[in-house]
């Protein structure tokens, strides 16, 4: 938190109020950032990591700056994942009724008539861009009202190839709007979409709060064979203990249905999660997790794109991330909120080569070669900018 209120942000009293009632009494660094520009309607770059404070940054602008007898919708919040939107839907619907205005969410996995039923009056819209479309496509919602849009973690719908969507859907609201990005990057794909779509945008990047910060994690390597991968993950997983959660991340969904099964077979309880699966048992799945019915998550990094558990002590990754991202994505599920963490990757030894330039570039060098294999050479490609709000 910073010593500025939100009163003297601009922000108004009953949102103040709903926030005080959630025990939200001053802004995180990005809020402080943010709200100053958006607050004016003015576009906004924001680079902010997961856990940063980013969606009441742009959410308490949306419902300043939006009344209860606007167009349906008023406001759009694009987000890569259904977790995500229903995610931004808790964090904002306290401070939305503050303000006497109705949030709906459309998503895969839902009806969709009836999700099209719930953004007819609604002011402020959360949506994936594949189901949006869905919907526009059938002339079941309009986006001719839009004056305030949200590309919300824009890095990950572009890894997860909505850039498509991403970019009919924004043909279809008006120009004349607000645009706010926020993205663990701004970087490549994301800095021309940014580019294009804003107008002399404020740039504005921060760090995690500190109470938010990632705490030590270990980083292991573990070489395995065919034969012996799920013998040794079981082996892993005993070393958790009664009050750990182990995020397994595998490949594809087959794989996380497969070893999910192998792994009860042996003894321990686990479930799957991935892009196949209905919303209601994505919900049990992850509701069995959080409540530690069951300790051990097996997902794709589709599904777990958004996942935020404080309490996952062990990140293992089954089959290795693609690159560097990925692996950082990964591991950084683990060590949230200032605890420990431990971040374990298995290698066969076809992937020894590859893997060793990850680790290499993210300072892992020693780990990897801890376990006897051959770190490759690999570039160190880096920089660093924080905490500051400038032009773009």
């Amino acid at each position: 938190m910073t010593d500025t209120t939100f009163a003297a942000l601009g922000v108004s009293e009953p949102v103040v109020q709903a926030l005080a009632a959630r025990g939200i009494m001053g802004p995180f660094q990005i809020q402080e950032l943010v709200m100053p520009e958006a607050l004016q309607g003015a576009d906004v770059l924001a680079k902010s990591p997961t856990g940063s404070g980013k969606t009441l940054a742009f959410g308490i602008p949306i419902v300043e700056r939006t009344n209860k007898d606007d167009g349906a919708p008023a406001a759009l919040v694009l987000v890569p994942t259904r977790e995500l939107a229903q995610q931004v839907v808790e964090e904002l619907d306290g401070i939305a009724k503050a303000r006497g205005l109705r949030i709906a969410a459309v998503y895969g996995g839902g009806a969709v008539v009836a999700q099209a039923k719930q953004v007819k009056g609604c002011q402020i819209l959360i949506a994936t861009p594949g189901r949006l479309q869905d919907l526009c496509d059938r002339r079941l919602i309009t986006l001719d009202h839009v004056r305030t849009l949200v590309l919300d973690e824009a890095d990950r719908m572009l890894d997860m190839g909505f850039k498509p969507q991403v970019e009919r859907i924004l043909r279809l609201i008006p120009r004349d709007r607000q645009t706010m990005l926020f993205s663990a990057t701004l970087d490549g794909e994301v800095g021309e979409l940014a580019r294009e779509y804003t107008e002399h945008p404020a740039y504005v990047e921060a760090d995690l709060p500190r109470e938010m910060e990632q705490g030590d994690v270990g980083h292991r390597f573990v070489a395995v064979t065919p034969d012996d991968k799920v013998d040794k993950l079981v082996a892993e997983l005993e070393t958790v203990g009664e009050e750990g959660l182990a995020l397994v991340f595998v490949r594809t969904k087959r794989g996380a249905d497969r070893l999910a099964t192998k792994l009860g077979r042996a003894g321990v309880a686990a479930v799957a999660l991935h892009g196949d699966m209905s919303q209601n048992a994505r919900e049990r799945a992850l509701e069995q997790f959080r409540q530690r019915q069951v300790r051990t998550l097996v997902a794709t990094d589709v599904a777990a794109r958004g996942l935020d558990i404080a309490d996952v002590t062990h990140v293992i990754n089954f089959d290795p991330p693609e690159d560097d991202k990925a692996y950082v994505h990964r591991i950084g599920r683990t060590g949230r909120a200032g605890r420990d963490g431990t971040g374990v990757t298995f290698v066969l030894p076809e992937q020894q080569a590859e893997v060793s330039r990850v680790a290499a570039r993210l300072g892992h060098k020693e780990s990897f070669e801890q376990e006897g294999m051959v770190v490759a050479k690999a570039k160190l490609l880096y920089t660093s900018r924080r905490g500051r709000r400038s032009r773009w």
